[in-house]
C-alpha cells in the first residue's frame, strides 16, 4: 500500500512538470530584439530631438520595462525641452496577450493593447469618444536598427491616424 502512494506521488509530480514545464515560453520572445540599451534621433511635432532608451525584464521576467529620456533642444522659439518616460508590458490574458501602460514627466497616462506584426510590436490606445487615440510602434530594421512612430488619432476619427513623432535607432548594449 506505501509503495503504491510513493508510485502515485511520483506519476502526480512527473504529469505536473509535464504539464507545467509547457507553459514556460518566454512571453517576451518577440520583443527580445529590443531588449537592451538604444539611441536615437527623429522629428516631429515637437521639432528635433534626440534620445536614449533601454527595454529590460523585471520583476523576475514578468514585466517588461521601457525607459526613456529625450531632450528637444531649444529653437529660436521654444526652450529646451526634456521628455521622460516610463513603459510597462504585462501579460494580461492566459491566451498570451499583452497590454502596456504609459506614464511621463508631463502627467500622461496611456493605456494600449499590443499587437504584432512580422517586424513590428504595434502598441494602440483603446477607442474613446473623448479622448485621442494613440498608436506606437517599433519596427525591426535589422539586428541592431529599429524605426520607431507615434501616431495621433482623434476622437472623430479614431482609425485615422497622423504621424506626431518618429525616427531611427541604433542598440548601444
Amino acid at each position: 500500500m506505501k509503495s503504491h502512494r510513493i508510485i502515485l506521488a511520483c506519476i502526480l509530480l512527473i504529469s505536473g512538470q509535464l504539464i507545467f514545464g509547457q507553459q514556460t515560453k518566454n512571453p517576451w520572445e518577440k520583443w527580445n530584439y529590443l531588449i537592451g540599451e538604444w539611441v536615437g534621433e527623429g522629428n516631429g511635432k515637437p521639432g528635433q530631438g534626440e534620445g536614449k532608451f533601454s527595454f529590460q525584464t523585471d520583476l523576475g521576467g514578468n514585466i517588461m520595462v521601457r525607459k526613456n529620456h529625450t531632450v528637444f533642444p531649444a529653437t529660436s522659439t521654444t526652450a529646451q525641452t526634456i521628455h521622460d518616460d516610463l513603459l510597462m508590458i504585462y501579460q494580461s490574458g492566459s491566451d498570451g496577450s499583452q497590454e502596456a501602460i504609459y506614464f511621463d514627466n508631463e502627467g500622461h497616462t496611456i493605456k494600449y493593447n499590443v499587437s504584432y506584426t512580422n517586424k513590428s510590436i504595434v502598441l494602440t490606445s483603446p477607442v474613446s469618444e473623448k479622448e485621442m487615440r494613440f498608436r506606437f510602434t517599433y519596427t525591426m530594421i535589422d539586428n541592431m536598427t529599429i524605426n520607431s512612430s507615434f501616431e495621433m488619432a482623434s476622437p472623430k476619427a479614431p482609425e485615422e491616424f497622423k504621424m506626431y513623432l518618429s525616427g531611427k535607432s541604433m542598440m548601444v548594449k
